[in-house]
C-alpha cells in the first residue's frame, strides 16, 4: 500500500510518497508520476514491459526508474497506468509495467514532465515507512 500527494515547488512539479515496503514506495512514485502526467483512468493495460534499473544508492534508482519512463514515453509513446516492482536488492531493480501507446483521439496529457530532478530527492525509511520526495522539471 502506498500514499501519494503533489506538494508545491516554484515552476516544476513534485510528489511526496510513502508506503509500506521499498517496492511499493518505486510502484507509488511511478503511479504519482503517471497521474500527473495523463489521465491515467483512460490507459489501458494492453501491453506489458519489463524493466531493469542499476544504481548505487536509491535515490540514483528512483531518478533513473522515473527517467526510464519517462524516456518510454517520449521514445515509444508508451503511456503506463500499473506498476509491479518485483525485486530490489544490491543496487537492481526488476519490474513489470504495463499500458499502452498513446492515442491522442482517446488519451489526455496532463502535464509535459521532462525529467525528474536530484534537486530535493529524498529516498529514506522513516520509523516503519517508506518516504521518497522527488521534484519534476517541467
Amino acid at each position: 500500500m502506498f500514499r501519494f500527494r503533489q506538494i508545491e515547488h516554484t515552476a516544476d512539479l513534485g510528489i511526496e510518497v510513502e508506503a509500506d515496503t521499498l517496492e511499493q514506495l518505486f510502484e507509488g512514485a511511478a503511479s504519482a508520476m503517471a497521474f500527473l502526467l495523463a489521465d491515467i483512468e483512460l490507459v489501458r493495460c494492453a501491453e506489458e514491459k519489463e524493466l531493469f534499473i542499476n544504481a548505487f544508492d536509491l535515490s540514483e534508482m528512483m531518478f533513473r526508474w522515473l527517467n526510464e519512463l519517462l524516456f518510454l514515453f517520449e521514445t515509444e509513446q508508451f503511456l503506463f497506468r500499473y506498476f509491479q516492482v518485483s525485486r530490489i536488492e544490491g543496487g537492481n531493480l526488476e519490474a513489470k509495467i504495463f499500458g499502452e501507446k498513446f492515442d491522442p483521439g482517446r488519451h489526455v496529457i496532463f502535464e509535459e514532465i521532462k525529467a525528474a530532478t536530484y534537486h530535493m530527492m529524498e529516498v529514506s525509511k522513516k520509523n516503519s515507512k517508506w518516504f521518497a520526495r522527488v521534484i519534476f522539471d517541467v
